[in-house]
C-alpha cells in the first residue's frame, strides 16, 4: 500500500493527488500544482514537464486523468495512513524504518532509539514483547537521550552538578551527590516554569497597558498637531486679510489724497492758463500801441497798458514735497523687512519648540555627520592627510592640478558632502584657524572668497586668546575662549547654526538664527605652518 500511495503522488506538491492530470509524457500532477509551475515558468517563455524536463512546443490543454482520480479515492477509502502521505518534511522527525521516500514519525522508542511512523509503530502497541518500551514524542535527538558512557537512558537528574544522568552514573560519579529523578526534578522546575510564565504574562499585561497608553499618546499627539495646523492656518489666513484690507486702505487712501492734489494742480492750472491768456492780450496791446505813428496816442496810452500786476500764483506754484508718493512707498516697505524679520524669528522659535536644540555631546552624537575635505577646493599651500580630513598650511605653494572649484587667495578648503536637515560634526584646531560653513557657490578669488567676508559663509575664527564670529564682513567678539575642540550643529531647515566648545561639557560660544537657501558645506581655513585643523571621525 506504501508503495501504491508513492505512486500516486504529486512530485511537485508531494502529496497525494488531487484532481489528477496526465502529460503527453505520461506524468500525471495535480491540475493546480501543474498549472501554477506553468505559470511560473511562463516569465521565460518555457512549458515543459516538471518531471522529465521534456519541452513542448505550446501549452497542453489539461484533462482530468479518471483513472488516477479513482485510484486515489479507493486508496483513501481503505484508511491506511499511508493514504494521508504524511511525508517528513525537512523540520520534520522521519520514520526510522520506511524505505524509499519516509513517512513522519508518529512516536519514538527509548528504549529501540527509533521513530516510527504509524504503520512501523504497530508492533510496539500490538507485540508483548515491546510492552515495556517507552514510546515519547518523536524526537530528532534520541542519542542525547542515551548516557554516552554507560550507553543507557538519561532519567536521573544530578542537583549538584545540574545535569541529566543515567542510573549508573548515580552510583558511579555522582555517588553521594543529591540525586532525583527526571521527573521530579522536571516538576520542580514546571513549578518555576509556571511562575516565570507568571511574571512575563503581568510583564506581557503591562507592556499592553503601556502600549495602550502609547496609543492614546500617538492619538493625543495627532489631533493636537491637527488642531495646531488648524489654528495656525486660520491665525495666518486672518494674517493674509488683514493685510490685503491693510493694502486696501492704503491704497484708497493713496487714490484719495491723488484725486486732491490734482484737484489743486488742475486750478492752479485753470488760473495759470487765464493769466497767460491775459498776459498775452496785453503783450499783443503793448506791441500795439509801439507801432503807432502817433506820439500823442502813445504817450496817452502807454501808462494804463504798461502796468502788470502783481504775479500772485507763483508761492503757489511750488510742487509741495508730502505729495510726493515715494515715502508711503519706503514706510511700506520698511515695513514689509520688519514683518519679513517677525515671521522669521517666530518660525525658529517654532522650529525650536518642534525640534528643540541637543544639550549634551551624546544628544548632539546622534546627529554626527560623516564628513571628509574636498582637495579639489583646497588652497594651493594646504596639505590633506588623514583620509582628507585633516589640513595644515605647508607655507608653500604645492603646485596642485588646476580646477575651477579651487581657492586661489586664501588657504582654505570645502567639504566634499552637502549638508541639509540636521548635521553635528566636531574640529580638532591648533593656532589660527576658522571653523565655517559656506554656500557651494562661494567666490573662489579675490577678497570676497574668504570664509565671513561675503553673504554666502559663516565662519568661527579661532585662536589661543580667544573668538569672534564673521558673516557678511560683520564681526562679533565672542567672550568665551574655545577649547582644542569645536562642535557645530547645524539644523537647516530651521536656519540653526550654533558653534559649540567642547569639553567635559558643550558651551555655546556663537548662535546663528537666518534662512538657509541652499545646501551648506562644512569649511576651515589654517592661518600658519604651525596651524591645523582636523574633522574628527565621530563614532
Amino acid at each position: 500500500m506504501e508503495a501504491r500511495a508513492e505512486v500516486l503522488s504529486c512530485s511537485i506538491c508531494l502529496d497525494l493527488l488531487k484532481d489528477p492530470v496526465t502529460l503527453n509524457c505520461g506524468h500525471s500532477f495535480c491540475q493546480v500544482c501543474v498549472e501554477g509551475y506553468w505559470d511560473f515558468e511562463d516569465e521565460r517563455k518555457i512549458c515543459r514537464c516538471p518531471q522529465c524536463r521534456r519541452t513542448f512546443k505550446r501549452r497542453p490543454v489539461l484533462q482530468k486523468n479518471v483513472m488516477l482520480a479513482e485510484l486515489v479515492e479507493e486508496l483513501k477509502k481503505t484508511g491506511s495512513p499511508a493514504a494521508d502521505l504524511c511525508y517528513a518534511g525537512p523540520e520534520d522527525v522521519a520514520c526510522d524504518s520506511c524505505t524509499g521516500r519516509k513517512l513522519k514519525a508518529l512516536k519514538s522508542c527509548l528504549q529501540c532509539l527509533t521513530s516510527y511512523c504509524e504503520l512501523h509503530l504497530q508492533p510496539h502497541l500490538e507485540a508483548p514483547a515491546f510492552r515495556r518500551h517507552k514510546l515519547v514524542q518523536p524526537s530528532k535527538q534520541l542519542q542525547e537521550i542515551l548516557c554516552p558512557q554507560h550507553d543507557k537512558v538519561k532519567e536521573m537528574f544530578c542537583r549538584t552538578d545540574q545535569q541529566v544522568i543515567c542510573h549508573l552514573c548515580a552510583v558511579d560519579q555522582h555517588k553521594d551527590h543529591h540525586i532525583v529523578s527526571a521527573a521530579a526534578e522536571r516538576r520542580e522546575r514546571e513549578k518555576e516554569v509556571d511562575q516565570s510564565r507568571g511574571r512575563i504574562q503581568q510583564r506581557i499585561q503591562e507592556r499592553e497597558e503601556e502600549l495602550k497608553l502609547l496609543q492614546q499618546e500617538q492619538e493625543t499627539i495627532r489631533d493636537s498637531a491637527d488642531k495646531a495646523v488648524k489654528d495656525s492656518q486660520e491665525t495666518l489666513q486672518q494674517l493674509i486679510q488683514d493685510l490685503q484690507r491693510r493694502m486696501s486702505d492704503v491704497e484708497q487712501q493713496i487714490r484719495s489724497r491723488q484725486e486732491t492734489e490734482a484737484t489743486r494742480v488742475q486750478g492752479l492750472q485753470e488760473q495759470l492758463e487765464q493769466e497767460i491768456a491775459e498776459l498775452k492780450k496785453k503783450d499783443a496791446e503793448l506791441q500795439q500801441l509801439s507801432l503807432t505813428d502817433s506820439h500823442l496816442v502813445f504817450l496817452q496810452n502807454w501808462s494804463s497798458l504798461s502796468e502788470v500786476s502783481e504775479d500772485t500764483l507763483s508761492s503757489r506754484t511750488h510742487v509741495h514735497p508730502h505729495c510726493c508718493f515715494e515715502e508711503v512707498a519706503a514706510a511700506v516697505s520698511a515695513s514689509r523687512e520688519r514683518l519679513q524679520d517677525l515671521l522669521r524669528d517666530t518660525c525658529t522659535n517654532i522650529s525650536l519648540m518642534l525640534a528643540p536644540e541637543p544639550k549634551t555631546r551624546a544628544e548632539f552624537l546622534r546627529f554626527s555627520q560623516d564628513i571628509t575635505l574636498d582637495p579639489n577646493t583646497a588652497g594651493s599651500w594646504l596639505l590633506l592627510s588623514e583620509g582628507n580630513r585633516k589640513v595644515r598650511d605647508t607655507g608653500k605653494d604645492q603646485s596642485p592640478p588646476h580646477h575651477p572649484d579651487r581657492f586661489t587667495r586664501y588657504p582654505q578648503v570645502l567639504s566634499k558632502e552637502p549638508l541639509t536637515g540636521c548635521c553635528y560634526w566636531e574640529v580638532e584646531w591648533r593656532g589660527r584657524a576658522v571653523i565655517a560653513v559656506s554656500y557651494k557657490n562661494i567666490s573662489r578669488s579675490g577678497g570676497e572668497s574668504e570664509f565671513g567676508c561675503n553673504d554666502k559663509s559663516w565662519s568661527l575664527y579661532c585662536h589661543s586668546s580667544g573668538c569672534s564670529f564673521t558673516h557678511n564682513s560683520i564681526t562679533t567678539k565672542v567672550s568665551t575662549v574655545p577649547s582644542s575642540r569645536v562642535g557645530v550643529y547645524l539644523d537647516h531647515s530651521a536656519g540653526l547654526l550654533s558653534f559649540y566648545s567642547v569639553s567635559e561639557t558643550m558651551t555655546l560660544l556663537h548662535r546663528v538664527h537666518t534662512t538657509f537657501t541652499q545646501p551648506l558645506h562644512a569649511g576651515v581655513l589654517v592661518w600658519s605652518s604651525s596651524s591645523s585643523c582636523e574633522i574628527l571621525k565621530l563614532n
